[in-house]
This record gives C-alpha cells, structure tokens and sequence, in this order.
C-alpha cells in the first residue's frame, strides 16, 4: 500500500506579521507615490473630465457639461487631423534613424578605441541641453543670412542657401534633423549599456566557430541588446509624439502649419484661443493614441517572453 502523504497545517497567508509588513511597505513607498497622484494622476483625470464641457477662458456663466460634443467636433478637424498627422511623421521620422544612428554609435564606443572616454563624453552632450537652448542654437545655424549651414553652402559654391525653417518643403525635414540630433545621445547610452553588458566570450566562442562581424551582430548582440531597444524605442517614439519645446522655439509650427505638431495645436487652442475643453478632447485623443503604443510593446514583450521559455 502506499502511504499518502499527508499535508502539514496549513497557517494563513496574511497573518499578523504579513498585515504589519505590508502596512509598512505602503507607509515606505507613500512618499514616492503622492507626488505622483497630485502631480501627474490628478491633472490626468481633471483633463479627461475638462474634455467633456464647454470650458472657455474668461467666461462669466459656469462651465457646462456637453457630454461628446467636443469630440464629435474634433473628428470633423482638419486641421487637428493634419497635425496628427505631421506629428506621425514627425515622431517615425525621428525615432527610425535615431534609434539606427545610435546604434551605430553605440557599436563604435563599445571599440576599444583610444580616448574612448573623450568621445562617449562628448556624445552625450546634446543630451545635457535643454531643449529651448538647443532650438536657439539650431535657429542660428539654419539662419538664412548668416547661418553656419548656408555659409557653408555658399563657401563651397552649391548656391546662395535657403531659408530652411521657413520653407514648406523644408521647414519639417529640418525639424527632425534636429530632432534626431537632440535624442539620439539617451538612445546611444542606453544601447552601450546592454552593449557592455553582453559577455565577451560568446562573441569570441563565435569569432572561433568562424561568424564574420554581420552573424555575430545578428545572433550575440541584437539578442542581447533588444528588449533594451525595443524599450527606448517605445519611450523615444512616445516622447517625439509629445515634443512641444523644441518644435515651438524652432517654427511654432509654422510655416503654414507644416511643423504644428498635436502638443502644439492643442497648446493654441487652449492658451492663444481660450478653448479648453476643446484643447483637454484633443489631449484624451493624444492620450489614447500613447495608451495603444504602449499596449503594444507590452504584449510584445509578453509574448517574447513566453517564446523566450
């Protein structure tokens, strides 16, 4: 016959001491989450009820509950779906080549190179700017008079230049070329990052099984390296989504609307018009579009770690 095992008592999971603990791990992480709630929650919450009434700067009536209406208005925008649109080329177009530059960056500072802390020292200097300070600098080298980028192109007899900022085919391209400019120093440190931290002996096992750079690339370093990109992509593409300072210091998203990005639109609707219901309705829509990037890099993360086991 066989013996059955029998189960020791069973004492509950949340006794005394638990309940203590937990009590005392909320008092502990309490001061990190009310900044969170007042700051960044309840501005969040206030804004999605604000989107559902008529509120308006310097009105002297109360501001009434009108339910959809303010969205209903907005589908029927074109110029906000104008701007959303240019804010998805603005946010691709900026994250793409970013992310490429950096990685190449990142690959070259992970060399053992010579004044190798020199060079990963300077490049990260775009990232210690402010954003208002670099969109000065950038207006000084597009300046079309005295610009360092049309000197140049004059010095070197390619013709008298242009006014990059001002043009209709030009002002967006010159936006997200300093756009790329600007981030790509938080996506290389990230990426030399999950370089160093890749061991060496698994590039050199495959340096002896014969892999040339590109096989070694694509079956040691990207494996170890993309859930760090996959990461910084999606943050890098949600915060070119949002970009605001750096856009409005360079064109204020002229000319003709070419740069007006959604954070711009609706910053006019709300502080140059008065309309901020109107404005808080875009800010949901903005909101929401963010919310599925997010969901998406979260099941794929989910997914690719169940692959993974």
């Amino acid at each position: 016959m066989t013996a059955k095992r029998r189960s020791g008592p069973k004492h509950p999971r949340n006794g005394p001491a638990e309940a203590a603990r937990d009590r005392a791990a909320w008092f502990l992480v309490l001061p990190a989450l009310l900044p969170i709630l007042i700051l960044s929650v309840g501005p969040l919450l206030y804004g999605i009820a604000l989107a559902f009434t008529d509120a308006q700067s310097g009105r002297t009536r109360p501001t009434r509950w009108i339910g959809t209406l303010n969205f209903q208005d907005l589908l029927h925008d074109t110029l906000f779906w104008d701007s959303f649109r240019i804010g998805l080329l603005w946010a691709f177009g900026v994250t793409v080549p970013q992310f490429l530059l950096a990685l190449g960056l990142a690959l070259l500072l992970n060399q053992r190179l010579r004044m190798r802390w020199l060079a990963r020292a300077l490049a990260i200097i775009p990232w210690a700017m402010p954003e208002v300070v670099v969109g000065i600098m950038w207006r000084l080298v597009y300046n079309p008079d005295a610009g360092i980028l049309n000197e140049t192109i004059r010095d070197l007899g390619l013709g008298d230049g242009r006014g990059w900022l001002t043009g209709l085919a030009t002002a967006l391209p010159a936006v997200i070329l300093v756009g790329i400019w600007a981030g790509m120093p938080q996506t290389t440190v990230a990426l030399l990052a999950g370089l160093q931290n890749t061991p060496h002996e698994l590039h050199e096992a495959a340096a002896l099984d014969g892999a040339g750079a590109w096989r070694r690339f694509r079956t040691v370093t990207w494996p170890a390296i993309k859930p760090i990109a996959l990461a910084i992509s999606a943050l890098n593409l949600i915060w070119n989504f949002n970009s605001f300072a750096l856009v409005y210091v360079l064109t204020s998203g002229g000319p003709g609307g070419r740069t007006r990005l959604p954070m711009l639109f609706a910053y006019e609707e709300a502080f140059r018009y008065g309309q901020f219901g109107y404005a808080a309705a875009m800010g949901c829509v903005m909101v929401a579009v963010i919310s599925v990037i997010l969901a998406c890099y979260l099941v794929g993360r989910i997914r690719g770690g169940g692959e993974e086991r």
